[in-house]
């Protein structure tokens, strides 16, 4: 992973980096499944939360079963997003504050 030289503060314990990921992209359809170099999307930016270093845990809230499926296979654990959570106006901190279950 390449570097920009950002320090970054310490984070409390069981810090989660939490991934919003519709499933329905209005500009590019399946967007987050997308092929990129050979990988999904969504794998990078899993991949980047996971080698940061500062998160416990991965989480990806999707509405999507099939972005979901892919998560799980990049090793990203999945809180399925209601559809009443999932449209273009959805606030972030409205499905974020569904991972507190967690």
């Amino acid at each position: 992973m390449p570097s920009c030289g950002i320090g970054h503060p310490s984070l409390p314990p069981d810090t989660l980096a939490v991934i919003p990921a519709r499933g329905g992209s209005k500009g590019i359809p399946k967007k987050n499944i997308a092929p990129l170099c050979g990988n999904p999307l969504i794998a990078w930016t899993i991949e980047a939360a996971q080698v940061a270093e500062h998160f416990d845990r991965v989480v990806v809230s999707t509405d999507d079963g099939e972005v979901a499926a892919v998560a799980r296979q990049y090793g990203a654990e999945v809180i399925e997003r209601p559809a009443e959570l999932s449209g273009d106006t959805a606030l972030y901190v409205s499905y974020v504050s569904r991972t507190n279950s967690l």
